[in-house]
């Protein structure tokens, strides 16, 4: 069943991010990035079996955050994609700091909650250093590549090819970092590389997959949806910055 799960989250992930997209414009891809990021550390402590092979969970949600970025770099520009990556990274640091003190407080002695928040987050400090130097090295590098893409080829048509080959790259450094920075010594090298492997095609599909829901991001900028959200939010409109 864990692959109808994945499809399952994976649908449920292009259908927040757009309706975020749709309702509050710029702002909601602000407000998802620290959301998936957060989800996506959790979730990346439980390992689980997909199409016979391992594989860290918080994949899908992870991923997801490139959509974001990529909406954002298309139609506001890489300033706006670098300022929701800072975001993001700000978020994970806070979090990884507020639980770590926590698990410091002596529990109750009618506590249930301890142990499993050890279990989760005593490992944090370790996967979230991981995570902290793959999550702000990959979205710079998708960031950068994505925009000298679009300067080589720019246009609508095209849209795809920056998309799916600036996000392909990124995610391969993340996880590249991320797998042997968080579970060096933790699993044996060969469970290491047959994760990196899954994590890598797994990322992969999901960014291939989104692609649609760029063109339906282009398709609301052209509509004017967008810019009437970013208006309500009291949003500034990037005139003239509108992937066209």
């Amino acid at each position: 069943m864990n692959e109808l799960f994945s499809l399952i989250m994976l649908l449920f992930n292009f259908a927040v991010i757009m309706f975020a997209f749709r309702r509050w414009g710029r702002l909601g891809l602000y407000v998802w990035i620290p959301i998936s990021v957060i989800i996506a550390n959790i979730q990346v402590t439980k390992n689980v079996e997909l199409l016979g092979l391992e594989a860290t969970l918080g994949n899908i949600v992870f991923t997801s955050g490139a959509l974001a970025t990529d909406l954002l770099n298309e139609f506001y520009g890489p300033r706006h994609a670098r300022r929701a990556v800072g975001i993001g990274f700000f978020s994970l640091v806070v979090m990884t700091g507020f639980m770590q003190v926590a698990l410091w407080f002596t529990p109750a002695s009618s506590d249930m909650a301890q142990e499993a928040l050890s279990r989760i987050f005593g490992i944090m400090p370790r996967i979230a250093g991981a995570s902290l130097a793959a999550y702000l090295v990959s979205n710079m590098f998708d960031i950068k590549v994505f925009a000298a893409i679009r300067g080589r080829f720019p246009g609508r048509r095209s849209l795809w090819f920056r998309k799916n080959v600036s996000t392909w790259a990124s995610q391969f450094v993340d996880s590249l970092i991320f797998t042997f920075g968080a579970f060096w010594g933790v699993y044996e090298t060969s469970v290491l590389w047959q994760i990196l492997l899954t994590t890598c095609v797994f990322k992969w599909a999901v960014a291939s997959l989104d692609t649609p829901f760029m063109y339906l991001g282009r398709k609301w900028v052209d509509a004017g949806y967008v810019s009437a959200a970013d208006e309500k939010c009291g949003m500034t409109v990037t005139a003239g910055y509108d992937g066209r």
